[in-house]
Protein backbone atom coordinates (compact mmCIF):
# COMPACT_ATOMS: atom_id res chain seq x y z
CA UNK A 1 0.00 0.00 0.00
CA UNK A 2 2.93 2.09 0.95
CA UNK A 3 4.49 1.68 -2.35
CA UNK A 4 0.88 2.48 -4.72
CA UNK A 5 1.01 5.40 -2.67
CA UNK A 6 4.47 6.67 -3.18
CA UNK A 7 3.76 6.12 -7.19
CA UNK A 8 0.43 8.20 -7.20
CA UNK A 9 2.61 10.94 -5.46
CA UNK A 10 5.28 11.05 -7.82
CA UNK A 11 2.60 10.62 -10.96
CA UNK A 12 1.10 13.75 -9.43
CA UNK A 13 3.94 15.51 -9.14
CA UNK A 14 4.56 15.06 -13.03
CA UNK A 15 1.37 16.03 -14.21
CA UNK A 16 1.40 19.10 -12.36
CA UNK A 17 5.05 19.77 -13.64
CA UNK A 18 3.96 19.51 -17.36
CA UNK A 19 1.25 21.33 -16.80
CA UNK A 20 -1.95 18.66 -17.32
CA UNK A 21 -4.19 20.23 -14.56
CA UNK A 22 -4.49 23.26 -16.73
CA UNK A 23 -7.84 25.53 -16.32
CA UNK A 24 -8.93 22.97 -13.41
CA UNK A 25 -6.50 23.87 -10.94
CA UNK A 26 -2.75 22.85 -10.12
CA UNK A 27 0.40 25.66 -10.89
CA UNK A 28 -0.11 28.75 -12.39
CA UNK A 29 1.63 28.73 -15.94
CA UNK A 30 4.76 30.91 -17.50
CA UNK A 31 3.92 34.83 -17.71
CA UNK A 32 3.00 34.43 -21.21
CA UNK A 33 2.43 31.06 -21.81
CA UNK A 34 -0.87 29.98 -22.69
CA UNK A 35 -2.86 27.82 -19.87
CA UNK A 36 -2.95 23.97 -20.97
CA UNK A 37 -6.41 22.59 -22.35
CA UNK A 38 -7.75 26.16 -22.32
CA UNK A 39 -9.08 28.84 -24.33
CA UNK A 40 -9.36 32.37 -24.74
CA UNK A 41 -12.66 34.11 -25.31
CA UNK A 42 -11.57 35.12 -28.89
CA UNK A 43 -10.75 31.94 -29.61
CA UNK A 44 -14.04 30.52 -27.73
CA UNK A 45 -15.78 32.78 -29.99
CA UNK A 46 -14.13 31.75 -33.37
CA UNK A 47 -14.41 27.65 -32.76
CA UNK A 48 -18.43 28.45 -32.23
CA UNK A 49 -18.84 30.83 -35.03
CA UNK A 50 -19.42 33.99 -32.86
CA UNK A 51 -17.62 37.06 -32.73
CA UNK A 52 -16.59 39.64 -29.35
CA UNK A 53 -19.26 42.27 -29.58
CA UNK A 54 -18.88 43.96 -26.40
CA UNK A 55 -16.10 43.26 -23.87
CA UNK A 56 -16.17 44.52 -20.16
CA UNK A 57 -15.61 43.32 -16.14
CA UNK A 58 -16.36 40.99 -15.50
CA UNK A 59 -17.65 39.98 -18.82
CA UNK A 60 -18.38 39.36 -22.46
CA UNK A 61 -21.08 39.22 -25.01
CA UNK A 62 -20.36 36.80 -28.06
CA UNK A 63 -23.33 36.66 -30.38
CA UNK A 64 -23.44 36.07 -34.74
CA UNK A 65 -27.03 36.96 -36.27
CA UNK A 66 -29.00 33.78 -34.33
CA UNK A 67 -27.08 33.81 -30.49
CA UNK A 68 -25.91 35.72 -27.81
CA UNK A 69 -24.10 34.52 -25.01
CA UNK A 70 -22.73 36.12 -22.18
CA UNK A 71 -19.84 34.68 -20.43
CA UNK A 72 -19.50 36.31 -16.80
CA UNK A 73 -15.85 35.97 -15.76
CA UNK A 74 -15.72 36.83 -12.02
CA UNK A 75 -16.08 34.48 -8.86
CA UNK A 76 -19.04 31.89 -9.61
CA UNK A 77 -19.54 33.44 -13.11
CA UNK A 78 -22.45 31.56 -15.04
CA UNK A 79 -22.75 31.26 -18.70
CA UNK A 80 -26.16 32.52 -20.43
CA UNK A 81 -26.65 30.78 -24.65
CA UNK A 82 -29.97 33.50 -25.45
CA UNK A 83 -31.35 34.11 -21.62
CA UNK A 84 -30.79 30.95 -20.54
CA UNK A 85 -28.63 29.50 -18.13
CA UNK A 86 -26.43 26.82 -18.51
CA UNK A 87 -24.13 26.62 -15.91
CA UNK A 88 -20.90 27.97 -14.44
CA UNK A 89 -17.87 29.41 -16.32
CA UNK A 90 -15.64 27.61 -14.16
CA UNK A 91 -12.08 28.17 -13.42
CA UNK A 92 -10.66 31.64 -15.61
CA UNK A 93 -7.58 31.83 -16.08
CA UNK A 94 -5.66 35.28 -17.21
CA UNK A 95 -1.97 35.76 -19.43
CA UNK A 96 -0.66 38.42 -21.44
CA UNK A 97 -4.14 40.57 -20.86
CA UNK A 98 -6.24 37.72 -22.60
CA UNK A 99 -8.85 35.41 -20.45
CA UNK A 100 -9.08 31.31 -20.98
CA UNK A 101 -11.43 29.06 -19.64
CA UNK A 102 -11.43 25.55 -20.03
CA UNK A 103 -12.10 24.25 -23.29
CA UNK A 104 -15.11 21.66 -22.10
CA UNK A 105 -17.41 24.96 -23.13
CA UNK A 106 -16.77 25.13 -26.47
CA UNK A 107 -19.04 21.67 -26.95
CA UNK A 108 -20.99 22.86 -23.98
CA UNK A 109 -22.03 26.42 -25.49
CA UNK A 110 -22.56 24.77 -28.91
CA UNK A 111 -25.68 21.94 -27.65
CA UNK A 112 -27.46 25.20 -26.29
CA UNK A 113 -26.83 27.39 -29.44
CA UNK A 114 -29.79 28.28 -31.91
CA UNK A 115 -30.15 28.08 -35.84
CA UNK A 116 -32.41 31.47 -35.45
CA UNK A 117 -32.24 33.52 -32.39
CA UNK A 118 -33.79 37.60 -32.91
CA UNK A 119 -33.68 38.73 -28.56
CA UNK A 120 -36.24 41.41 -28.38
CA UNK A 121 -35.07 44.56 -27.09
CA UNK A 122 -31.57 43.65 -27.46
CA UNK A 123 -30.79 46.71 -29.37
CA UNK A 124 -33.34 48.84 -27.39
CA UNK A 125 -36.91 49.38 -26.45
CA UNK A 126 -38.79 48.77 -29.91
CA UNK A 127 -38.62 50.95 -32.17
CA UNK A 128 -40.70 53.50 -32.09
CA UNK A 129 -43.58 53.98 -34.33
CA UNK A 130 -44.78 57.77 -35.08
CA UNK A 131 -48.04 58.76 -32.94
CA UNK A 132 -48.43 55.19 -31.53
CA UNK A 133 -46.55 55.73 -28.37
CA UNK A 134 -48.13 57.93 -25.49
CA UNK A 135 -48.53 58.12 -21.73
CA UNK A 136 -46.47 59.67 -18.63
CA UNK A 137 -44.27 57.35 -16.30
CA UNK A 138 -42.89 58.30 -13.40
CA UNK A 139 -39.46 56.65 -12.45
CA UNK A 140 -38.89 56.32 -9.08
CA UNK A 141 -35.48 55.33 -7.96
CA UNK A 142 -35.41 53.95 -4.77
CA UNK A 143 -33.60 55.48 -1.62
CA UNK A 144 -31.52 58.56 -2.07
CA UNK A 145 -30.02 60.99 0.64
CA UNK A 146 -29.96 59.96 4.07
CA UNK A 147 -30.90 56.90 2.89
CA UNK A 148 -28.60 54.57 1.19
CA UNK A 149 -30.67 52.01 0.57
CA UNK A 150 -28.37 48.49 0.86
CA UNK A 151 -24.61 48.66 0.89
CA UNK A 152 -23.01 46.13 -1.74
CA UNK A 153 -20.84 43.13 -1.63
CA UNK A 154 -18.12 46.00 -3.43
CA UNK A 155 -18.81 49.01 -0.63
CA UNK A 156 -20.91 51.23 -2.86
CA UNK A 157 -24.67 52.08 -2.28
CA UNK A 158 -27.99 50.69 -3.62
CA UNK A 159 -29.22 54.66 -3.89
CA UNK A 160 -26.59 55.07 -6.47
CA UNK A 161 -27.37 52.35 -8.34
CA UNK A 162 -31.01 53.18 -8.52
CA UNK A 163 -30.45 56.51 -9.72
CA UNK A 164 -27.85 55.33 -12.47
CA UNK A 165 -30.64 53.06 -13.92
CA UNK A 166 -33.52 55.10 -13.63
CA UNK A 167 -32.00 57.51 -15.63
CA UNK A 168 -31.10 55.33 -18.13
CA UNK A 169 -34.85 54.09 -18.41
CA UNK A 170 -36.31 57.90 -18.37
CA UNK A 171 -33.87 58.32 -21.30
CA UNK A 172 -35.12 55.73 -23.33
CA UNK A 173 -38.41 56.00 -22.90
CA UNK A 174 -38.08 59.78 -23.85
CA UNK A 175 -36.52 58.40 -27.75
CA UNK A 176 -39.87 56.59 -27.71
CA UNK A 177 -42.20 59.73 -27.55
CA UNK A 178 -43.18 58.88 -23.81
CA UNK A 179 -43.12 61.53 -20.85
CA UNK A 180 -41.45 61.04 -17.95
CA UNK A 181 -41.15 61.76 -14.62
CA UNK A 182 -38.32 61.22 -12.05
CA UNK A 183 -39.30 61.06 -8.31
CA UNK A 184 -35.69 62.03 -7.47
CA UNK A 185 -33.05 63.30 -10.37
CA UNK A 186 -30.36 63.38 -7.58
CA UNK A 187 -28.97 62.06 -4.58
CA UNK A 188 -31.72 63.38 -2.57
CA UNK A 189 -33.93 62.06 0.53
CA UNK A 190 -37.78 61.64 -0.48
CA UNK A 191 -40.63 60.24 1.86
CA UNK A 192 -42.35 57.35 0.31
CA UNK A 193 -45.74 58.35 0.70
CA UNK A 194 -44.37 61.46 -1.44
CA UNK A 195 -43.06 59.72 -4.05
CA UNK A 196 -46.58 57.66 -4.42
CA UNK A 197 -48.34 61.24 -4.64
CA UNK A 198 -46.05 62.22 -7.67
CA UNK A 199 -47.61 60.03 -9.73
CA UNK A 200 -51.13 60.88 -8.96
CA UNK A 201 -50.57 64.36 -8.94
CA UNK A 202 -49.26 64.42 -12.39
CA UNK A 203 -52.10 62.19 -13.23
CA UNK A 204 -49.59 59.35 -14.29
CA UNK A 205 -49.95 56.41 -16.66
CA UNK A 206 -47.81 54.06 -15.00
CA UNK A 207 -45.37 54.22 -11.74
CA UNK A 208 -42.05 52.18 -12.13
CA UNK A 209 -39.71 51.78 -8.87
CA UNK A 210 -36.48 50.72 -9.37
CA UNK A 211 -34.30 49.04 -6.61
CA UNK A 212 -31.62 46.77 -6.01
CA UNK A 213 -32.14 43.79 -3.60
CA UNK A 214 -29.89 42.58 -1.02
CA UNK A 215 -29.28 38.87 1.92
CA UNK A 216 -27.91 37.82 4.00
CA UNK A 217 -26.77 34.56 2.31
CA UNK A 218 -24.61 35.95 -0.57
CA UNK A 219 -25.87 32.90 -2.75
CA UNK A 220 -29.03 34.78 -4.15
CA UNK A 221 -29.01 35.85 -6.81
CA UNK A 222 -31.53 36.91 -9.57
CA UNK A 223 -33.98 39.69 -10.79
CA UNK A 224 -37.58 39.99 -9.35
CA UNK A 225 -40.54 41.90 -10.33
CA UNK A 226 -43.08 42.76 -7.62
CA UNK A 227 -46.81 44.35 -7.90
CA UNK A 228 -49.06 44.68 -5.15
CA UNK A 229 -51.37 41.48 -3.64
CA UNK A 230 -54.24 44.11 -5.12
CA UNK A 231 -52.94 44.73 -8.11
CA UNK A 232 -54.66 45.93 -11.45
CA UNK A 233 -54.46 43.81 -14.50
CA UNK A 234 -52.45 46.75 -16.36
CA UNK A 235 -49.97 46.25 -12.89
CA UNK A 236 -49.90 42.57 -13.98
CA UNK A 237 -48.78 42.87 -17.48
CA UNK A 238 -46.76 45.20 -17.46
CA UNK A 239 -44.95 43.40 -14.23
CA UNK A 240 -45.25 40.49 -16.59
CA UNK A 241 -43.48 42.78 -19.69
CA UNK A 242 -40.94 44.04 -17.26
CA UNK A 243 -40.52 40.48 -16.10
CA UNK A 244 -39.46 38.99 -19.62
CA UNK A 245 -37.56 41.69 -20.94
CA UNK A 246 -35.51 41.56 -17.79
CA UNK A 247 -34.53 37.71 -19.34
CA UNK A 248 -32.16 39.71 -22.29
CA UNK A 249 -30.00 40.91 -19.44
CA UNK A 250 -28.71 37.39 -19.40
CA UNK A 251 -29.53 37.75 -15.31
CA UNK A 252 -31.59 34.95 -13.65
CA UNK A 253 -35.16 35.59 -12.91
CA UNK A 254 -37.23 34.85 -9.39
CA UNK A 255 -40.56 35.82 -10.97
CA UNK A 256 -43.02 38.55 -10.51
CA UNK A 257 -43.91 38.51 -6.91
CA UNK A 258 -46.57 40.40 -4.70
CA UNK A 259 -45.91 42.47 -1.90
CA UNK A 260 -47.60 45.31 -0.43
CA UNK A 261 -45.01 47.96 -0.47
CA UNK A 262 -45.88 51.57 -0.01
CA UNK A 263 -45.64 53.09 -3.31
CA UNK A 264 -47.53 50.24 -4.84
CA UNK A 265 -50.28 50.85 -2.61
CA UNK A 266 -50.70 54.46 -2.87
CA UNK A 267 -50.55 55.12 -6.36
CA UNK A 268 -53.69 55.59 -8.29
CA UNK A 269 -52.25 54.38 -11.57
CA UNK A 270 -50.62 50.69 -12.46
CA UNK A 271 -47.64 50.57 -10.08
CA UNK A 272 -44.63 48.06 -10.72
CA UNK A 273 -41.22 47.71 -8.36
CA UNK A 274 -38.17 46.12 -10.05
CA UNK A 275 -35.29 44.44 -7.98
CA UNK A 276 -32.58 44.64 -9.96
CA UNK A 277 -30.14 41.95 -8.90
CA UNK A 278 -28.50 41.43 -5.50
CA UNK A 279 -25.87 43.83 -3.96
CA UNK A 280 -24.98 40.66 -1.61
CA UNK A 281 -24.09 38.69 -4.22
CA UNK A 282 -20.37 39.11 -5.42
CA UNK A 283 -21.01 38.19 -9.15
CA UNK A 284 -24.17 40.24 -9.63
CA UNK A 285 -22.81 43.18 -7.18
CA UNK A 286 -19.93 43.74 -9.89
CA UNK A 287 -22.08 43.86 -12.72
CA UNK A 288 -24.56 46.55 -11.19
CA UNK A 289 -21.86 48.55 -10.63
CA UNK A 290 -20.88 48.32 -14.52
CA UNK A 291 -22.24 51.26 -16.69
CA UNK A 292 -22.56 48.82 -19.40
CA UNK A 293 -24.49 46.87 -17.77
CA UNK A 294 -26.65 49.16 -16.29
CA UNK A 295 -27.34 50.53 -19.19
CA UNK A 296 -28.66 46.48 -20.63
CA UNK A 297 -31.11 46.17 -17.72
CA UNK A 298 -32.36 49.73 -18.49
CA UNK A 299 -32.92 49.04 -22.09
CA UNK A 300 -34.81 46.08 -20.79
CA UNK A 301 -36.94 47.84 -18.08
CA UNK A 302 -37.81 50.48 -20.72
CA UNK A 303 -38.79 48.18 -23.42
CA UNK A 304 -41.13 45.99 -21.35
CA UNK A 305 -42.81 50.00 -20.23
CA UNK A 306 -42.90 50.41 -24.37
CA UNK A 307 -44.72 46.67 -24.59
CA UNK A 308 -47.47 47.68 -21.88
CA UNK A 309 -48.22 50.95 -23.03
Amino acid sequence: MLRIQKYLIIATAFLVSVGIVGCGGGTTPPAGAKPAYCVSIEQLAAKLGLSVQKAGTPYYELTNANNRVLLFLNDSGRVYVNGRAVGSVGTVRQVGGSYYISELMVPKIRGYLATSYNPPGQTGPSPKIPGALTGLVVIDPGHGGRDPGATSYLGYYEKDINLNIGRKVASYLQQQGIKTVMTRNSDTFIELNDRADVANRVGADLFVAIHADSNGDRLHRGYTVYVSRSASWASKKTGQNIESSMANTGMSSKGMRNADYRVLVRTKCPAVLVECGYLSNPSEAALLYDSQFQDRIARAIADGIVRSL
